[in-house]
């Protein structure tokens, strides 16, 4: 018999896109998807169960589908997506808490996957040039998002260590990115013009949508239990993503970035949340030593492919306007450039 995966906030473009991939696993036998509202888009063979996570009837889903493999994708990282932001916390905090609580009482339950983010780690002054799995936030998170997934994965390490016969893997994903992505950061670089912060230049990683994708269905299959950060090789400065999008952009004092986000979260243009302002000022890098040695997990896209391939999303060439992002995609298969 092969794995029953449950895969939380299916409702979502991402974990739909995960949980379809899932179900065509000849290792996985079922695949079952929860979330409040129904999934818009062809789920395939994937079962979907309208259930809130944020309730006790999670651990009835867990008993009634026999599921051994629980993926969580519902940590959300925008309030407006959410309803608010007490409704966002709620999701992210009291969500993965009962979701967890519910797990620990589950016999059946032998397996956690949590699509984390890299950025717990912060982005300050004071930053590693990369961190390892081991390093933690230099300023710990006071609000928002980043504070939401700071508490959401010491509630996993708490499972972990109350049920350590469950393998519980964290993916650590650096900012994802692709033709399908709505986010944060693909929302700031679909603006006509890209404000940036005076007087700083951060480095940026990326992770391809697909092979986000793929690094939970191997953490889900076959991962060992960790914490992992998971990357495309190499960097962009904020400078060299501009140019190969071609876009013109302002350098703007943070205060007046500030102001001008608050304007642009108003009209649902872009969201511009302090941990976003941090990450525009100062980027972050991450080490993915790990990822390789002990995930056994290698990206198909570099970091610089896969922002040309969310550039050819945005009617840039292959090549860049200016031919720089020519090399970016060589090598990397068509099915894959895709998506």
């Amino acid at each position: 018999m092969g794995r029953v995966v449950l895969v939380t906030g299916i409702s979502r473009d991402i974990a739909r896109r995960f949980a379809r991939a899932a179900a065509s696993d000849p290792s996985i036998d079922r695949v079952v998807g929860v979330d409040v509202v129904p999934p818009r888009g062809d789920i395939g063979e994937v079962s979907f169960v309208r259930a809130d996570i944020r309730t006790p009837v999670i651990a009835k889903v867990l008993a009634k589908e026999d599921v051994d493999t629980v993926v969580h994708m519902s940590v959300i990282a925008t309030p407006g997506s959410a309803g608010g932001r007490n409704t966002m916390k709620e999701l992210n905090v009291m969500g993965t808490m009962q979701l967890l609580a519910a797990c620990q009482k589950a016999p059946g339950v032998e397996r956690v996957v949590v699509k984390s983010t890299t950025t717990v780690y912060g982005a300050s002054s004071r930053d590693p040039a990369m961190f390892t799995e081991e390093m933690g936030p230099k300023r710990l998170p006071s609000s928002g998002y980043a504070k939401d997934v700071y508490e959401v994965e010491g509630y996993v390490r708490g499972f972990a260590r109350r049920r350590p016969d469950v393998a519980v893997t964290m993916i650590r994903a650096a900012n994802v990115i692709g033709p399908h992505v709505s986010s944060p950061i693909t929302s700031y670089f679909r603006l006509p013009v890209i404000p940036r912060i005076l007087g700083f230049d951060p480095r940026l990683q990326f992770l391809h949508e697909e092979d986000l994708l793929a690094v939970l269905r191997h953490a889900a299959v076959a991962g060992p239990p960790g914490t992992y950060n998971v990357a495309g090789d190499g960097i962009l400065m904020l400078s060299q993503a501009v140019r190969r999008l071609g876009k013109p952009s302002v350098a703007l004092p943070a205060v007046a970035v500030g102001r001008l986000g608050s304007a642009l979260r108003q009209a649902r243009m872009a969201d511009f949340s302090p941990e976003q302002l941090g990450f525009l000022t100062y980027g972050r890098g991450v080490d993915t030593t790990r990822m390789r040695a002990e995930l056994g997990f290698e990206p198909r896209f570099t970091t610089a492919s896969a922002f040309a391939d969310f550039g050819v999303s945005l009617g840039v060439s292959p090549r860049g306007p200016h031919g720089p992002a020519g090399p970016a995609l060589a090598g990397v298969p068509s099915e894959a450039r895709r998506g």
